[in-house]
């Protein structure tokens, strides 16, 4: 087996098993349930810090009237706020809320909360160490993309 077909197969095997993850933890209820684009635009600005529209729609993969749209219902529930660029005053710079934070922090909170039922309860020591090293390697593997 060649280096390429070992990496076409692991490629495989983390799109099928990050698949299935995603869709288990995205069926965790929380209240005021967000969609996936205001989960993504939340979690961008939490780790980013503020940004602009259109860097988060560039960030996301996503169109700026997609992104607009979506921190426009963001921003009518009180998660982010805008302002102005004291930079550039022709820029909106968006960032959380207190309650943005708060929503967010609840949800990783119940998906979290799920992850360390299924971690405790099903894996070995020796497991755990394994999934402790790969996760800054998955979430490398996602920025990358």
């Amino acid at each position: 087996m060649t280096r390429s077909t070992d990496v076409d197969d692991l490629a495989g095997a983390l799109y099928g098993s990050i698949g299935l993850l995603a869709r288990r933890l995205r069926q965790v209820q929380a209240p005021g349930e967000l969609s996936l684009p205001e989960r993504a635009a939340l979690a961008r600005l939490d780790r980013g810090g503020p940004a602009t529209a259109a860097e988060l729609a560039r960030a996301e993969q996503i169109t700026s009237q997609a992104m607009g749209t979506t921190l426009g219902v963001l921003e009518a529930r009180g998660l982010v706020d805008r302002r102005r660029d004291p930079h550039d005053g022709r820029r909106i710079i968006m960032s959380l809320t207190e309650t943005g934070v708060e929503v967010l922090r609840y949800k990783r909170d119940a998906r979290a909360q799920q992850l360390a039922a299924a971690l405790g309860e099903r894996f070995t020591a020796a497991e755990l160490a394994t999934l402790q090293a790969a996760a800054p390697l998955i979430e490398r593997l996602g920025d990358s993309l």
